[in-house]
């Protein structure tokens, strides 16, 4: 019995030597657990740039302040001097638009410059004295299929790029049945939101193919508000109405491809209490979560529009619209840079501007500028 026992034992323990031209037999089993390799976190390509910046540094990315228009001395001052991530160039008179005028203020930047002008057709133009006229959102609407019309903005764009532009504030995706001549009217596309949203993608994608950013505006609808926002407050419908209405043409807002958006200075009822929606965090988390969008997000202009000058003064307003969820403040009136950077300084050294509040509008200015 003992020998029999002694057999098994032998027989259970016993491993043959592997066959010469086999691989030898692996390991026993084990009842331990295999490791379980983890993926790498991702890695932000944003943070090395970020770091490079001086705290003044970092907040001049998030300021687009207009220029003058009439050549490149003003532009040129500003961006060596303060290194301000972006311009704007208003006026009928854009002489900073032609000759190569924006080479040099081009070269003066250390990060990309954003150059920014609103054409958007009709009442809204910045070249047509040296390319032609476009027509207005609504006429294009009414007169051209959407593949005529990406054609027309993809050329545009091309005659923007060649001058030195970067970003167009266009197109509107206000939804408006008002008559041509009001302050939206005939730069709505039509009172439908499904064919405000197929003509703004063919606008946004003629843009984006010549290399120029398109802008979706004014979040969130500025097309049935009551009142101008360049004179003085405005109110919109109630949100509950919006919703069925004119911010249908943000929903899956991820297919009109990479776009900013712009935040109008709208007074919305059941959202924003009594302010308007560039100064209010419940406007900006409304883009972020329920229209889930994660793309740069600029205002309205916060210099030159009684909706807020008259109630805010400029470094104030540039404030109130950063910590509530603005990446870029946009004023068109032009000057009190340092002012507004110096308050913006103190502002993040004391916390009133939270440091993570600037990071997080960093990497979205930074990424739509294909910095990272």
């Amino acid at each position: 019995m003992v020998l029999a026992l002694g057999a098994l034992l032998a027989a259970a323990l016993y491993r043959p030597a592997p066959v010469p031209g086999t691989a030898a037999p692996g390991p026993l089993p084990s009842s331990s657990p295999v490791p379980t390799t983890t993926s790498a976190p991702p890695v932000d390509k944003c943070a090395a740039p970020i770091a490079a910046l001086t705290p003044r540094a970092r907040l001049a990315q998030l300021v687009m302040v207009g220029v003058n228009p009439t050549g490149p001395a003003d532009a040129l001052g500003l961006v060596t001097n303060e290194q301000i991530g972006g311009i704007f160039i208003g006026g009928d008179a854009p002489g900073l638009l032609s000759n190569d005028a924006l080479k040099a203020v081009h070269a003066a930047a250390k990060l990309p410059l954003t150059v920014a002008v609103d054409d958007e057709g009709g009442r809204v133009q910045r070249i047509d004295d040296q390319v032609g006229d476009i027509p207005s959102a609504r006429q294009m609407a009414r007169t051209m299929a959407p593949p005529a019309v990406e054609e027309l903005a993809r050329a545009r764009g091309a005659a923007l790029k060649a001058r030195g532009v970067t970003m167009d504030l266009a197109p509107v995706v206000d939804t408006s049945p008002q008559a041509d001549n009001t302050v939206i009217g005939d730069r709505s596309w039509s009172a439908d939101p499904a064919i405000t949203r197929q003509f703004a993608t063919a606008f946004a994608n003629g843009l984006r193919a010549s290399g120029v950013r398109p802008v979706l505006k004014h979040f969130p609808g500025h097309g049935n508000a009551s009142g101008d926002s360049h004179q003085g407050a405005v109110t919109t419908p109630p949100l509950d109405q919006l919703r069925a209405g004119d911010l249908q043409p943000y929903r899956d807002i991820g297919t009109y491809g990479p776009v900013s958006v712009m935040v109008g200075h709208l007074v919305v009822p059941g959202l924003t209490g009594d302010l308007p929606a560039t100064l209010s965090p419940d406007a900006y988390t409304l883009l972020r979560k329920e229209f889930g969008f994660g793309g740069e997000v600029m205002t309205d202009d916060l210099g030159a529009m009684k909706a807020v000058s008259a109630r805010f003064p400029l470094p104030d307003a540039v404030l109130r619209a950063l910590v509530s969820g603005a990446d870029v403040a946009l004023w068109s009136s032009g000057g009190h840079v340092s002012e507004v950077l110096t308050r913006l300084e103190q502002a993040l050294a004391s916390g009133e501007l939270p440091a993570a509040r600037v990071d997080e509008a960093l990497h979205h200015v930074l990424t739509a500028k294909g910095v990272c």
